[in-house]
């Protein structure tokens, strides 16, 4: 039997709340291009940049206070870094040009790929816990699909009207 206070424990709830830091970051970034786009400004590495400075600043701290050599060669870093910073221009101009369910299946593709990709060429060791994280979180995209594919037929009940329903 799994206890309530191991679920409470101070690291749980740090990852709980770095996770739905990210899913607001993420969220904003969809928000921002959605509205930008629509005043006819088109700049999503200009968007990414704060994102990635963040990131530099965070995690390069912390690997200089944990005194960290790196864990392959610098190229593989740099290469991956070039990967990500493409892929993620093409997610944001994906939010320039579909809605956010169809970005939000975008972005539930990457966490399986991402997986897989450490896997390979980092050769991170996962857990069972993390697939069935991941597949927690395919699940609740999935009932977000549902729930949009099924909000045509709410819709006419309450005369088309999206905020409504």
């Amino acid at each position: 039997m799994v206890s309530i206070t191991k679920f409470l424990s101070k690291r749980w709830l740090i990852g709980l709340a770095l996770g739905q830091f990210v899913s607001l970051l993420i969220t904003s970034t969809g928000f921002a291009s959605s509205e930008l786009s629509r005043k006819g400004i088109n700049a999503p590495t200009s968007q990414s940049f704060f994102n990635y400075v963040l990131l530099a600043v965070a995690y390069g701290g912390w690997m200089i206070y944990r005194k960290r050599p790196l864990q392959m060669k610098w190229y593989f870093y740099l290469l991956l870094g070039f990967v990500d910073v493409e892929a993620n221009y093409l997610v944001v101009k994906a939010y320039q040009y579909t809605s956010l369910t169809s970005v939000m299946l975008l972005d539930c593709c990457t966490i399986p790929s991402v997986i897989f990709l450490t896997w390979i060429f980092l050769k991170t060791k996962y857990r069972p816990k993390k697939f069935v994280g991941v597949a927690i979180c395919i699940a609740g995209l999935a009932l977000v699909v549902f729930s949009d594919v099924h909000a045509s037929d709410r819709a006419g009940k309450l005369g088309g009207h999206k905020v409504k329903s």
